[in-house]
């Protein structure tokens, strides 16, 4: 871009102060457009708020307008909650990472315990991650100790227990933690992956 293009650039417009209508406009954009909860949804209106300024007579009630945002069903935090568990454990992240990550988005003790993986899932979330990132049983050469310890320390900074990790390094090959995982299917897990 030339010098004479950028003089002619007009400068931004300060957006306008909100009131009751672009609120509401702002709510209703967020949630068409992004999966929330209703926790992050006030914090994001409350952001807005801050950013802009209100216009409007009073102050604007929030959870009002984030209670009737769940009412018409626009947000739902158990589905909120299903779809975000699923999603990081389709990535490989374990059950301490998921609860964390509900837990920043407001989502609720007793949400969280209901979406909360079971061992098979926490188990093949982790396989997935070692299998991804070359951890273990799948990597293409013998490991030295502390490229192990790291690997080791990556996967419990991914949210895996402890003795999932030590099980998934100690597996021989491929097949025996595939075993392993397969173990946990079959005590009948209450949570489908």
């Amino acid at each position: 871009m030339d010098s004479n293009q950028q003089e002619r650039k007009q400068p931004k417009r300060p957006k306008k102060p909100l009131d009751a209508t672009r609120l509401n406009d702002l709510a209703l954009a967020y949630v068409a457009r992004f999966a929330t909860s209703a926790a992050k949804l006030e914090r994001y209106l409350r952001r807005k708020l801050r950013e802009r300024g209100w216009e409007g007579e009073g102050e604007p009630d929030l959870a009002a307008l984030v209670e009737r945002y769940v009412e018409k069903g626009y947000v739902d935090d158990a589905v909120y909650a299903r779809a975000k568990a699923g999603d990081l454990l389709r990535r490989g992240y374990g059950g301490r990472r998921v609860r964390q990550a509900l837990g920043q988005a407001g989502i609720g003790e007793q949400v969280a315990d209901s979406v909360a993986p079971g061992a098979y899932a926490a188990r093949s979330a982790a396989l997935h991650m070692a299998r991804k990132r070359g951890f273990g049983p799948f990597a293409a050469q013998p490991v030295e100790r502390e490229k192990r310890e790291k690997q080791i320390a990556a996967m419990l900074r991914a949210g895996h227990s402890f003795e999932a990790v030590r099980t998934l390094m100690d597996a021989e090959n491929e097949s025996e933690a595939l075993e392993w995982v397969e173990e946990a299917r079959e005590e009948n897990d209450n949570w489908d992956a």
